[in-house]
């Protein structure tokens, strides 16, 4: 089983260093896509099952990806809060926390899908760890949830070089990426510059406060 954890946490390690030595040659594709699909094609090659993959090195990257998580509040501290337009940016956070949740679930309920599986749509604009507490909360699938997320962060992430490439504010870019994408949207972020990674981790951040804070209270009213 040691060993086990050592090669999976080798094989990471390789696939985003190659990524990132990839990412200076094709700077339009994020790192995260790139780390994923070099993962994939090393456990194709060797033969290694990825829920043995996953179930050797899961566990230390879910808990690394908490501390990452908290650690994204060391940025916000050079952010200068006194310049930013608070009504404004106010109103775009609470329609950005109320959309991330209703627009999903809607998608969701056109489909006809169960209501375990439209109660995990409802986590999927907050990071994974956020999720998941949510989603015991809400009583959804955690694993759901949790896939969810990180699709639907992977595909903001590797469209967001064509959806923002005539967005020259890099504050309301990074914004976007953080509110749409989480976690893999501010790292995507940060690859732009500093300061779309901070406004990005600012995003993400208050986002997932404001639907921790509200989606398992209305979870919880409307079933009474």
């Amino acid at each position: 089983m040691l060993l086990s954890i050592l090669i999976g946490l080798i094989l990471t390690v390789f696939a985003h260093a190659m990524a990132r030595l990839a990412g200076q040659y094709w700077p339009k594709l994020p790192v995260v896509v790139i780390s994923l699909l070099l993962v994939m094609i090393i456990l194709a090659v060797s033969q290694w099952p990825y829920v043995e993959y996953y179930a050797a090195v899961g566990t230390i990257f879910e808990h690394l990806l908490g501390y990452v998580t908290v650690a994204l509040a060391i940025p916000l501290a050079a952010m200068r809060l006194n310049d930013l337009p608070l009504k404004p940016l106010s109103r775009l956070l609470l329609i950005a926390t109320l959309m991330g949740a209703v627009l999903p679930m809607g998608m969701a309920w056109l489909f006809h899908l169960s209501i375990p599986t439209l109660l995990a749509f409802a986590t999927r604009a907050v990071t994974t760890p956020i999720a998941i507490n949510i989603a015991q909360l809400i009583h959804a699938p955690a694993a759901l949830a949790s896939l969810i997320v990180i699709l639907s962060g992977l595909i903001g992430a590797a469209l967001s070089p064509l959806l923002l490439r005539n967005l020259n504010d890099e504050r309301a870019a990074g914004l976007a990426l953080g509110l749409a994408a989480h976690a893999i949207g501010t790292v995507e972020a940060w690859q732009r510059g500093p300061v779309a990674g901070r406004y990005a981790a600012f995003g993400m951040a208050v986002n997932g406060l404001l639907t921790a804070f509200w989606l398992p209270m209305a979870f919880h009213l409307l079933k009474m």
